[in-house]
C-alpha cells in the first residue's frame, strides 16, 4: 500500500490510500482539485470516498469529484448523507472494496457522529486525534471524546495516524504549558519546530509516539493533574480530561 497526503485549504490534508494496482481510496476530501490532479498524475482509479464526519473541511471535495466520477461510492456516517455519502456506515461495520477492507469506529465528541476508518496499520481518524492534540468538542461531549481516545489508544502502538490537520506545533505548544518538565514533550517540541521551519509535515504519527507527548492520552499522568490545579487521583479520567480540554480552549 501507499499513503499519499494532499494538502488542502490553510491546514488540511486530504489522504490517499492506494494499492499496487493504482486503486486508490480518498479519504476527507476538503476540495477536489488536488484529488484530481494527483490521480492525473500519477494514473490512479479512485474507487470509493470515505467521509468521517460532516464539516465542509473534510466533505467540500465530494460533489466535485462525484462531477469527475458519478458512479464512486461515498461511505459516512449519518451525518454525511446530505453531503454526498452514497453508503451509511456504523460502529464495527467493514468496508470491503477491492484490495481494502476498513473497520468503521465509532469517534463521538469532535461531532456526534464521527467516525474512523481502520486498515492496520492505518487509522484515518478526521479530527478526533490529531499528533499531541485532539479535536474540539462542537457537539458531542467530554465523556464520549475521552471513550473515543481510549479506543484509539487500545490500537496497536505501530498505528499509523493519519489526522486531517496540521496542528502539531501548536499542540505542542500547549503540550509544553501542561507539562514543562517533561522532556519527551520537550525533545518532540524541538523536533516539530524544526519539521515545520522546513515546511515538512508532522503526520502521520505513530501512536506510540502519541503515548509518549499527547497530554489528552494522559490524563492518567499525576504531574499533569497537578499542574492544572487537580488533586490526584481525586476525579475521573474523562474529568480530568474535560478540563484539560477547557485549559486547550482558552489557551
Amino acid at each position: 500500500m501507499k499513503l499519499i497526503r494532499l494538502p488542502a485549504l490553510s491546514d488540511n490534508y486530504i489522504w490517499l490510500l492506494c494499492d499496487e494496482n493504482k486503486h486508490c481510496v480518498i479519504i476527507d476530501p476538503a476540495e477536489s482539485q488536488p484529488v484530481m490532479d494527483t490521480l492525473a498524475a500519477n494514473q490512479l482509479i479512485p474507487i470509493a470516498i470515505l467521509l468521517t464526519h460532516h464539516h465542509h473541511d473534510h466533505v467540500g471535495g465530494v460533489a466535485g469529484l462525484l462531477k469527475q466520477y458519478p458512479t464512486l461510492p461515498v461511505y459516512g456516517p449519518e451525518e454525511t448523507q446530505s453531503k454526498g455519502a452514497t453508503h451509511v456506515v456504523h460502529e464495527n461495520d467493514l468496508i470491503v472494496t477491492g484490495n481494502f477492507s476498513f473497520q468503521v469506529l465509532a469517534l463521538p465528541g469532535h461531532t456526534l457522529g464521527h467516525i474512523a476508518f481502520y486498515q492496520a496499520p492505518y487509522l484515518f481518524c478526521g479530527d478526533t486525534l490529531f499528533s499531541a492534540g485532539c479535536g474540539r468538542l462542537f457537539e458531542g461531549t467530554a465523556e464520549q471524546m475521552f471513550s473515543s481516545l481510549e479506543k484509539i489508544a487500545s490500537l496497536p502502538d505501530e498505528t499509523l495516524i493519519c489526522c486531517a490537520h496540521e496542528y502539531t506545533a501548536a499542540n505542542m505548544k500547549f503540550a509544553l504549558a501542561v507539562l514543562p518538565e517533561n522532556q519527551a514533550i520537550s525533545d518532540y517540541h524541538k523536533k516539530i519546530i524544526e519539521l515545520r521551519g522546513k515546511d515538512q509535515a508532522t503526520v502521520p504519527t505513530t501512536l506510540k509516539i502519541e503515548k509518549k507527548i499527547n497530554v489528552f492520552l494522559n490524563c492518567h499522568d499525576i504531574d499533569l493533574q497537578k499542574n492544572i490545579g487537580i488533586k490526584p487521583n481525586s476525579i475521573p479520567l474523562s474529568s480530568v480530561f474535560q478540563q484539560l480540554r477547557a485549559y486547550k480552549d482558552r489557551f
